[in-house]
Formats: structure tokens, C-alpha cells, sequence
């Protein structure tokens, strides 16, 4: 037991935990825009119009954002777990500084109109080609890591981080083959329904493996932590894994009802999606019960707000998906902003929530200290996000709902009741109120922003915190 110490690699934990706050407000910035464009329609000028900033909203907020949130943690998790230094120096840098170029680039080109317009895969070709080079260095470092630990036991978020990176590494390359005619442009390498069919089992899975998978890996190491409590039960976060891996996949087509897609693909994706409420709610249920006789600490802990919050949101937006799949739901949900509220249900009441409560668990830690510069501003920023969320969502169910509603509605001689434009009119209201949810929720990064800078000033960088031994003591 008595081994020579070494040490971990903090530096990379730290410059991803920094850039996803940074990337965070570029992201929540872009996306204020596009939703004052729709209430505001003379924003749309030159070629920053809603169609080029659109998929750059998508992209920063998924890629910029959630990927470098996912990359921290991931990076501190496997650590700490595992009882040993990251497996390569050299290469968790070249992750950070590839990913930074990938998004980078991605800045760049999208506004000018470079895309293949292919939903969350919008990136061009040589763009492409580094994601995949990158991810399979990410890859390299991770699995390098597990293999030399220093503990036999592979702690459970583990599974899912590593799940996420072997998943989403398969998903982006099959479905990103193309043919490129320039350097700029590419042609997808499939057709017709079968091109819709291969985005829509990546589109999906972007939100299954990388929007899911990757921060349950989050919520398994963060929750218990800042709990001080164990994980309610073990053997229900392994059976949430291999239920909810091998469930995820065959979800997707639910977002091609009523298209071309052959009938029985679409039947196929309902029940899959259907049977995907029971993983996604064993895990929510995991981790909210992980709370059992510390539940007072939230009273005024508003980091573990943040991350209980964040599981409830989780929680919602797993069952709305579900049953958003059926096919007569979809009848009257799809193309509406019902889509667009599950969406940022998910996106900012799960995925951002969580990305923020472990960003301020791992801050103070990163730079030596006992905890934000302050906490009152976390529960600010709590309050802030909280208000905006359910502003934003409950506009957009609203509207969504009275959209179907009116484009589906006939008079007795079976002409349309209502012209498309007054439907647009009548989500004029709630476009605002969902213009001032996003508001309220890029106040909320900014505040953090604000914390953050002013605990790394005080603080010192910590790169390299003793490992923990003898390996019996767990991280």
C-alpha cells in the first residue's frame, strides 16, 4: 500500500472549467439574440440573420458550453476515482486547445453560411475530421486513465462518461461522412430518407449520449459529494446504465413522424422512446433519493440547489420526451415551440444546471480554496436561472400547444380556420416572455462569471494535489 505518491493533473480540469462559463454566455448570448429576432424582426441584418445564428446558438451552447463542462469534470472524475494521474499530460492539452479551435472555427463559419445543414452536425468537412481527431485523443486520455488506476472498482460515472465518449465518437463519424467538392463544401454520403434516418439516429443520440449520458457521469460523482451522502443505491445506477445505453439508441426516429420514413421505423422509435421513460427515471429517482437525511442541507447549500433542481428538470424532460414520441401527440407537438420548450427544458433546466452546480464545486477546489468568493451570489444566480427556466418553458408550451391547435383546426366545409400567419401573430406575446427567460438565465452565467473571476483572483492555482493514498480511501 505504501506506493510513492504521485499527482493530478488540475491544469486541464481548470482551463475547461473557465472556457465552459466563458463559452456559456457566448452561447446564452447568441441564443437572447435569436429570440429578440423573432419578437424584434429588423434585427435580422446582413448575415447574422436567425438562420445563420441559429445553429451557431446550438452548436456553442451543446459543443462550447456543455463539451467543456464535460471535459472538466470528466477529466477531475476519473482522477479522483481512479486514484491515479491523468494517463497523458501532452494530450488532455492538445483536447483542450483542438476542442477551442474546434469552436472556434465553428464561430466562423457558420454565420457565413459554410454548413451542411444537418441538425447539430452543421460543421463542414476538414471541421470535421479534428472533432474526430480530437475525440479520439479524449478518448486515449480517458480510457488511459482507467486502465492504470490504482483501485480495481470502476466507480459508476465512469460508465457513463466512458459510455458518452465511445458513443458519441461512433455517432459523429457515421453520420458526418461525406463527400467534399471544396474545402468549404461537402455533400452528405447518403440520400433521400436514409440521410434523414442516419441524422435523426445521431440527432437523437447527441441528445442521448452526449446531453444525457455525459452528465449523468456528472451527477453520480457531484451529487453524492456535495450531499456528503452516498449514492441512494448502486445496483440501480448500474442497471440505469445498460438500460439507458442500450435503450437511447433506437429512439431517434420519433423525430421523423409523418415523413417519408417508412411507417414501421416510426413505430419502432415510439415504443423504444416509450420504454426510455423507466432508465431515465430510475437514474432521476437514484439521484434526488441520494438526499435522504441530508435533505436540510438545502436550505442554504445553493450549490446542491442547483444540482437536486437540475435532476427534477431531468426528470420532466424524460417523461415530455416520451410522451412527445407518441404518434398523436406528435400530431399536434411537432414543428411547434412545444419542441422548442422540451428542448431548453433539458438544455437549461438539466444539462446547464448541473454543468453549473459542478463548476462550483470544482472552482474553489481548482484554486485553493474553501469555497466561492460568494455564496449569496450563487443563490442569486440560482434564483435568477430558476425564474428564467420556467419562463421560458411554460411560454413555450403554450405556444407550441395553440400553434398545433390553430394549424389544425377546420371549418365544417373543410377549409383551414386560421391562416398560418395568424398563428404567428398569436405567438407573438409568448416569444417575448420567452425573450425575457433567456435574459434572466444569461444574467445568471454572467453572475457566476462575475464569482468565479473574483475566486481565481484571491485564490492560487492548485495543478497538482496529492493522490490520495493508501488506495484503500476512496476520492
Amino acid at each position: 500500500m505504501s506506493e510513492t505518491p504521485s499527482t493530478y493533473n488540475y491544469k486541464v480540469v481548470r482551463q475547461f472549467a473557465v472556457m465552459a462559463v466563458v463559452w456559456g454566455i457566448v452561447g446564452m448570448l447568441v441564443g437572447v439574440i435569436i429570440a429578440a429576432q423573432l419578437v424584434w424582426p429588423e434585427l435580422n441584418m446582413g448575415f447574422l440573420h436567425f438562420g445563420r445564428l441559429r445553429p451557431l446558438h446550438t452548436n456553442a451552447v451543446i459543443f462550447a458550453f456543455g463539451g467543456s463542462a464535460l471535459f472538466s469534470t470528466s477529466y477531475y472524475v476519473v482522477q479522483r476515482t481512479c486514484h491515479t494521474r491523468i494517463f497523458s499530460d501532452g494530450l488532455a492539452a492538445f483536447t483542450f486547445w483542438g476542442w477551442q479551435a474546434v469552436i472556434v472555427l465553428a464561430a466562423i463559419t457558420l454565420p457565413l453560411g459554410m454548413t451542411q445543414g444537418k441538425e447539430y452536425a452543421e460543421l463542414e468537412w476538414p471541421i470535421d475530421i479534428l472533432i474526430a481527431v480530437v475525440w479520439v485523443a479524449y478518448a486515449v486520455v480517458f480510457f488511459g486513465t482507467i486502465a492504470k488506476r490504482k483501485v480495481t472498482h470502476i466507480y459508476v460515472a465512469n460508465w457513463f462518461y466512458g459510455g458518452f465518449i465511445l458513443a458519441v465518437a461512433l455517432l459523429h463519424i457515421v453520420n458526418s461522412a461525406a463527400i467534399p467538392v471544396s474545402l468549404t463544401k461537402s455533400y452528405s454520403a447518403y440520400a433521400g430518407v436514409q440521410d434523414a434516418m442516419v441524422q435523426w439516429w445521431y440527432g437523437h443520440n447527441a441528445v442521448g449520449f452526449f446531453l444525457t449520458a455525459g452528465f449523468l457521469g456528472m451527477m453520480y460523482y457531484f451529487v453524492p459529494k456535495q450531499a456528503g451522502r452516498p449514492v441512494y443505491s448502486y445496483r440501480l445506477s448500474v442497471v440505469h446504465f445498460w438500460a439507458l445505453i442500450f435503450t437511447y439508441m433506437w429512439a431517434g426516429p420519433h423525430h421523423l413522424h409523418y415523413t417519408a420514413l417508412p411507417d414501421w421505423t416510426q413505430s419502432v422509435g415510439m415504443v423504444f422512446s416509450l420504454i426510455l421513460l423507466a432508465p431515465s427515471w430510475g437514474g432521476m429517482i437514484n439521484g434526488v433519493m441520494t438526499l435522504s437525511g441530508a435533505w436540510h442541507k438545502l436550505r442554504d447549500d445553493p450549490i446542491l440547489k442547483f444540482l437536486i433542481t437540475s435532476l427534477s428538470f431531468y426528470g420532466m424532460s424524460t417523461f415530455e420526451g416520451p410522451m412527445m414520441a407518441i404518434k398523436t401527440v406528435n400530431a399536434l407537438s411537432h414543428y411547434t415551440d412545444w419542441t422548442i420548450g422540451h428542448v431548453h427544458s433539458g438544455a437549461l433546466g438539466w444539462v446547464a444546471m448541473i454543468s453549473i452546480g459542478s463548476i462550483y464545486y470544482l472552482i474553489p477546489r481548482l484554486y485553493g480554496k474553501a469555497e466561492m468568493f460568494s455564496v449569496k451570489l450563487i443563490t442569486v444566480h440560482f434564483w435568477v436561472a430558476t425564474i428564467g427556466v420556467v419562463l421560458y418553458i411554460a411560454s413555450m408550451w403554450i405556444a407550441g400547444v395553440m400553434q398545433g391547435l390553430m394549424w389544425r383546426a377546420t371549418n365544417a366545409d373543410g377549409t383551414l380556420t386560421y391562416s398560418f400567419v395568424e398563428s404567428v401573430k398569436a405567438s407573438y406575446p409568448f416569444w417575448a416572455i420567452r425573450f425575457v427567460g433567456g435574459v434572466l438565465f444569461l444574467s445568471g452565467m454572467l453572475i457566476m462569471a462575475y464569482n468565479m473571476v473574483k475566486t481565481i483572483v484571491g485564490g492560487r492555482t492548485v495543478d497538482d494535489a496529492l493522490v490520495l493514498l493508501p488506495a484503500a480511501h476512496h476520492a
